[in-house]
Order: C-alpha cells, then sequence, then structure tokens
C-alpha cells in the first residue's frame, strides 16, 4: 500500500469515500458527524492499493499531542497491516512536526490492536457517534 499525504482535492475525495464507506456506511455513523468542521484544519492521508483508495485517516495538533483521527481500512482490505502502515505514517508526521505524543479516541474493538502498537488507555469508555471509544496515549521516540 502506497499512503499519501493528502495534497489535491480528489486524493481528499480518495480519503472521503473511504471514511464514508467506513464510517457511514458499514458503521452507520451520520454522514455530518463523519466529515465535520476540523477538516481543514487536519492533514488528511489516503492509503492506495493498485491506484485504488483503500486506507484513510487525518491528523491534527491538539494540546501539545498529534491526534490521529477517522483511521479506517475498507472492509475487504483489512488484515493485510494497512491500519497499522497508516498509524505509522501519521507518527512520522507527528515527529515531523516536532510533537512526542500521539493520542487518539480507539473504538474499544480496537483498543487491543492499539495496545499492540505502543498506546495507553488513559479514560474510561465514552461513547461518540454510538460506539463505545476510549482515549488513547503514546509517548513518540
Amino acid at each position: 500500500m502506497d499512503i499519501v499525504k493528502v495534497t489535491k482535492d480528489s486524493q481528499r475525495q480518495d480519503a472521503y469515500y473511504v471514511r464514508r464507506t467506513v464510517f457511514v456506511e458499514e458503521q452507520h455513523v451520520p454522514e455530518e458527524l463523519e466529515i465535520d468542521e476540523l477538516e481543514e484544519s487536519a492533514i488528511h492521508f489516503v492509503g492506495y492499493e493498485s491506484g485504488e483508495p483503500v486506507a484513510a485517516s487525518r491528523l491534527r495538533f491538539v494540546n501539545g499531542y498529534g491526534k490521529l483521527e477517522r483511521i479506517c481500512v475498507m472492509k475487504d482490505q483489512r488484515g493485510r497491516s494497512y491500519g497499522k502502515k497508516m498509524i505509522e505514517e501519521m507518527e512520522a508526521v507527528t515527529r515531523e512536526y516536532a510533537y512526542d505524543k500521539a493520542k487518539l479516541n480507539a473504538q474499544t474493538q480496537a483498543e487491543k490492536f492499539y495496545e499492540s502498537l505502543g498506546y495507553v488507555t488513559i479514560s474510561g469508555e465514552f461513547m461518540d457517534a454510538g460506539i463505545p471509544h476510549v482515549t488513547m496515549v503514546k509517548k513518540l521516540s
């Protein structure tokens, strides 16, 4: 998979396509919650396999953290370490911007996955868009 830091509108539309497919269609998140007012202040990423968009995410910088958001992989592409690759790319960009900490709000069903990448849970469970989440952090070296 090739990961692109979005610089063109067509790439951003590809990222939105993956996000809508995973979050809105598959997980039933209302579209007005998925595509929000923070899009313009974020760095967007899209992962391509054979020229097709298969993964997406966005990164913002909030309160001293690189905040990893909207991380998703198309259902038929899961199990290929694409999520891990997206996170590694976002962490690398976070370090490029001179931040040494990452934070994310993980769906509880993905908590073990993030733990395997070095993230530590720092919150109790909370609901976001009708889905249980926890906040997790990682010190970047």
